[in-house]
């Protein structure tokens, strides 16, 4: 599956100098789809060359040329979509639908940034005498390292190498070794739409050993992540002693209000298929409901009926609406997760075990708890998996306590038909991102990040350029 890829170095496709490879999994049986290149040190200082020299060519192209190739990156992403969604799906398990779905919005990240590219707005100023002027522009901030995860293995690429590109930059990136198929049909469409060696380069191998050699050289300027939060506290040590910037998408934790008004039989639907997307491996995936104990009943029954009735299977066939969790650590994390709920006093209404019919893979049921008491292990931690524990609550000041105790702040989400109550819930909950009767949030337009530490930084939208821009500001004095 990948004989014609690989790292992808100074324009050319290549194995790993030492022959060292790592194999990628079908999590559907587990069984091997191929395997890829582990980089070595001397693989990954060609790496740095060819982004220096890159990006010396690069930041002298203007932007309207930028977003001329933006755009036809964007097309060729399209044409490659169909065949890219089965390797995606192959290598995640998600239905192929979803994978589908997600090539699309990894070309519309391409054709959002090339209008940005256009956009880059310095500013003048008048001095303070007759004869000073001020101005500021914007330079690119320089060569680009990133790193992003398995759950979304072409969106979270997409979102880094497009804004870097747009800016001016050179960017080496680090896919997941679990999926890195939709990465390298990023590389395709750059070729096909004529980017020049360098400017984009690729690598694969061991995470912690690539991190701390590409970030620990001089040459990279600018970090970005996708990831965990141990993760991104890990990067950000290594990036302390060069001074890099970095920005950071980490984990979330969202909490989900239905307050007493809500239509609890909708909401509780809608909160179903979103929770159970991807099979819950998402980041910000509603993962903590908090339900008015007058609407309890009646959410329960909607979300129990979805987790029931979804079809669960091989992402590859058209019915399959569930397919199989991504690795054999991620099902090992939800087991446990139930199980400590319920031996805490939850009670499993749908789903929690592994399901009988499949030998093979990582399945694990779409699952539903609820009475799920605070001081379950869930209720802090970030299951990423597919199981939804549902608490009670009767006044707004306690939610929203609740909501807020934990380190995380990536998404929430509100459900009321009250507009008063819908703007104090959005204004008080401690996240990047809010949805009210929504939670369809992520598009190329918005600013998608996090607050407190889910990140720094933001990843799309106008915001999403500040981070791969240096102001400069220069000071003239007419003669």
């Amino acid at each position: 599956m990948y004989s014609n890829h690989g790292l992808f170095i100074d324009g050319e496709w290549r194995g790993a100098r030492s022959g060292a490879t790592m194999p990628v999994l079908n999590p559907f049986d587990g069984a091997p789809l191929g395997e890829i290149p582990s980089a070595s040190s001397a693989d990954l200082d060609d790496a740095l060359a060819a982004l220096q020299r890159g990006f010396r060519v690069w930041r002298a192209v203007s932007g309207w040329d930028r977003a001329a190739l933006l755009r036809r990156m964007a097309d060729e992403i399209r044409r490659r979509a169909e065949d890219g969604a089965r390797r995606m799906t192959l290598e995640t398990g998600k239905p192929l639908a979803e994978s589908k779905g997600e090539f699309n919005a990894m070309a519309d990240q391409f054709d959002w940034y090339a209008g940005e590219a256009c956009r880059v707005f310095g500013h003048t100023l008048d001095g303070r005498d007759a004869a000073s002027r001020l101005q500021v522009r914007f330079d690119p901030v320089g060569p680009v390292a990133a790193f992003t995860a398995w759950n979304f293995p072409g969106l979270l690429p997409a979102r880094k190498i497009a804004p870097a590109l747009a800016a001016g930059c050179s960017i080496v990136i680090k896919p997941s070794e679990e999926a890195p198929s939709a990465t390298y049909v990023i590389v395709e469409a750059a070729q096909a739409a004529g980017l020049p060696s360098g400017i984009l380069n690729v690598v694969t191998g061991d995470p912690p050993a690539i991190s701390t050699h590409l970030i620990a050289s001089s040459i990279i300027r600018k970090v970005s992540v996708t990831g965990s939060v141990p993760v991104g506290k890990q990067i950000l040590r290594l990036c302390a002693d060069g001074i890099k910037r970095v920005s950071m998408e980490l984990g979330g934790h969202a909490p989900v209000i239905v307050f007493e008004d809500a239509d609890p039989v909708a909401a509780g639907t809608l909160c179903a298929r979103t929770k159970f997307r991807n099979a819950g491996q998402v980041c910000i995936s509603p993962s903590r409901f908090y339900v008015h104990q007058n609407v309890k009943a009646a959410f329960e029954q909607a979300m129990s009926e979805v987790a029931n009735g979804l079809r669960i299977g091989n992402g590859l066939e058209a019915e399959t609406e569930f397919g199989p969790m991504a690795n054999e650590r991620g099902r090992a994390r939800a087991l446990t997760l139930v199980d400590d709920a319920v031996n805490k006093g939850a009670t499993l209404r749908a789903g929690g075990r592994i399901p009988g019919q499949f030998k093979s893979g990582f399945f694990f049921q779409p699952t539903i708890l609820a009475d799920v008491p605070e001081h379950a292990d869930i209720m802090t931690t970030e299951p990423f998996a597919p199981v939804a524990p549902i608490a009670t609550f009767t006044a707004f000041d306690e939610v929203i306590e609740r909501a807020n105790n934990v380190p995380f702040g990536l998404a929430a989400y509100v459900f009321t038909h009250s507009l008063s109550t819908a703007m104090r819930a959005s204004e008080a909950l401690e996240s990047g991102m809010v949805g009210v009767n929504d939670m369809l949030l992520a598009a190329a337009e918005i600013p998608f990040g996090g607050a407190k530490e889910s990140g720094l930084g933001r990843e799309g939208g106008q915001l999403g350029m500040r981070d791969y821009l240096e102001p400069k500001y220069i000071k003239y004095r007419l003669q």
